[in-house]
């Protein structure tokens, strides 16, 4: 059963980080210090779970008056399944709760299609973030 939650203790945030480390860290090569920043007490995070089991994550930040998706993973054993859609669609909620009416996002170049199947429309160039491929991606909700 896939469930969401709001992030709203250590240990949450610790797994959140847990996630993301596999995937950024380990499997992409992004440098620690570049995967964990200045905005992580301040974001509002979110886990899902397949049963008990966090396996996927997000975040979500207010730039400029834009719901702004970020961190957006999730781990290789549960992909495919529907757990991207889930973040997606959970941190979007939460951009709509905040009374805002759009929403943007970083979308790797290998993900792109995944974000235009979920109605975000590319808005830049590719440029690099992390060392890999990114485009800005933005959404009318």
């Amino acid at each position: 059963m896939i469930t969401t939650k709001h992030v709203t203790n250590s240990t949450e945030l610790a797994q959140v980080f847990e996630i993301r480390t596999a995937v950024f860290i380990e499997e992409q090569g992004t440098p620690a210090e570049d995967e964990f920043d200045e905005y992580e007490q301040t974001a509002e995070h979110i886990l899902v779970y397949d049963d008990n089991e966090p396996v996927a994550s997000g975040r979500l930040r207010v730039v400029d008056g834009v719901g702004k998706l970020e961190r957006i993973c999730v781990v290789a054993s549960h992909r495919k399944h529907g757990f991207g859609k889930v973040v997606v669609e959970t941190l979007e909620n939460m951009t709509k709760e905040k009374g805002l009416s759009k929403a943007k996002l970083h979308g790797q170049t290998q993900a792109e299609d995944f974000y235009k199947r979920l109605g975000y429309v590319t808005a830049s160039d590719v440029f690099m973030e992390d060392n890999i491929p990114h485009v800005l991606m933005i959404k009318n909700m």
